[in-house]
């Protein structure tokens, strides 16, 4: 009897209504932050900037001595950035730059460009208007205001806007913790001489790459042999030291497949085949108080799964917003003449023009697709694709950032 399956949303779904942000939280220090979830509202202290300031190198004055083109007005004081002015006086301006606070009385910055000097005195050649070139204090952040919350990944950009309001360290949500496992006796780690039938462990290099992106605690348990003794006792010890086992290969139906009766013996499974292509056999459940993934073997299969199922999954556990992948609306530069049962997700990239095309071989074993690619071609099942149509195109940028 084949095994029932589910579409991939339906697996989404069930995968991330299963997903418990993890316990525990740490104090980091802003260079130690890219990549972690903020475990609390961050609120301002402070206005940004803290008080007006000129945009432009020039002279602040005040609008009601420059009524025309060509006044001259007297360079009573020098105001640079980090040092701060005394009230302006009628008929004077500021010497300013970048950056330095307006000084009080003062209302425009007029640019050096539009200014002449001569000595102790300047002639202005534009009529300011109230404002110009002033940025204004809090324009940017006002104090008390949020400006980063809870369950935010915390970008270069966000760790900046901290750092701007003064703060030195963040509370981020701790890590999540993966126990990785490779099975299949036929894989052989990389720098090790290749014996006959064997083939090297391109998933455990990529799956470590990609975990550590995703901010994750990664403790590699090598390659476990194909037996069902060997991959219970891989299962247990990390379900018991981690948040999340993760694991390719042996997960379809063969007799060399142990995954399946492993897990069942050692927790439970929820999940097992899904309808996309490629990453139909995908296993979900629990081992021991651990949450289980177990992917395919084959390397597209499971660059597929990670970035559609596997990464969301982890976002949420880790504290973070899961929001629906960025899609682009392409023109397809291809002809797709055989379609699936199956929704596909196929390798592609955007031309330069905005169209989408494809890498020759789809095969889940190519794994330059993915490197020569920039994206997936989302195709629904029995969907047949005429170059000239539009198609749905997700960027590998908005799957793994």
């Amino acid at each position: 009897m084949s095994e029932p399956t589910i579409s991939f949303e339906q697996a989404l779904a069930q995968v991330l209504a299963a997903a418990r942000r993890v316990k525990g939280e740490d104090r980091v220090p802003l260079c130690e932050a890219a990549g972690r979830v903020l475990a609390a509202g961050l609120v301002s202290a402070i206005d940004v900037p803290p008080a007006d300031n000129s945009a432009m190198d020039g002279y602040a004055v005040r609008c009601a001595d420059v009524a025309a083109p060509g006044t001259m007005l007297t360079v009573a004081q020098r105001i640079a950035a980090g040092s701060v002015g005394h009230e302006l006086a009628p008929g004077t301006a500021a010497r300013i730059f970048t950056g330095a606070p307006i000084p009080p009385a003062a209302d425009a910055v007029v640019m050096q460009e539009q200014c002449a000097r001569d000595g102790d005195c300047v002639t202005i050649d534009h009529v300011p208007a109230p404002g110009e070139w002033i940025r204004r204090a809090g324009e940017d952040i006002r104090a008390g205001a949020e400006i980063l919350p809870l369950g935010t990944r915390l970008t270069p950009q966000a760790i900046g806007m901290a750092a701007a309001v003064g703060v030195a360290e963040l509370p981020v949500f701790r890590r999540l913790s993966v126990g990785l496992l490779s099975t299949g006796s036929e894989l052989t780690p990389p720098g090790m001489p290749l014996l006959p039938g064997g083939i090297y462990n391109s998933n455990r290099a990529m799956l470590c790459a990609l975990l550590e992106k995703a901010g994750c605690r990664v403790e590699d348990f090598g390659i476990v042999p194909d037996t069902l003794e060997a991959t219970r006792r891989a299962l247990r010890r990390a379900g018991a030291l981690h948040d999340l086992v993760l694991t390719t290969g042996g997960v379809s139906v063969g007799e060399e497949d142990h995954v399946k009766p492993a897990v069942t013996a050692e927790g439970e499974l929820s999940i097992w085949n899904i309808a996309v292509k490629p990453g139909k056999p995908l296993a979900f459940g629990k081992v021991g108080s651990a949450d289980f993934i177990g992917m395919p073997g084959n390397p597209v299969s499971v660059f597929v799964s990670f970035s559609l199922l596997v990464r969301p999954f982890i976002r949420k556990c880790q504290g973070a917003a899961v929001v629906p992948p960025r899609a682009l609306t392409l023109i397809a530069a291809f002809d797709w003449t055989k379609p699936a049962t199956r929704r596909e997700f196929l390798r592609g990239r955007m031309t330069d023009g905005g169209r989408a095309e494809l890498f020759p071989n789809q095969s889940s074993g190519v794994l330059t697709s993915t490197v020569w690619g920039d994206g997936f071609v989302d195709v629904a099942a029995g969907q047949r694709i005429a170059a000239g149509d539009p198609v749905r195109f997700l960027p590998f940028a908005g799957l793994l950032d």
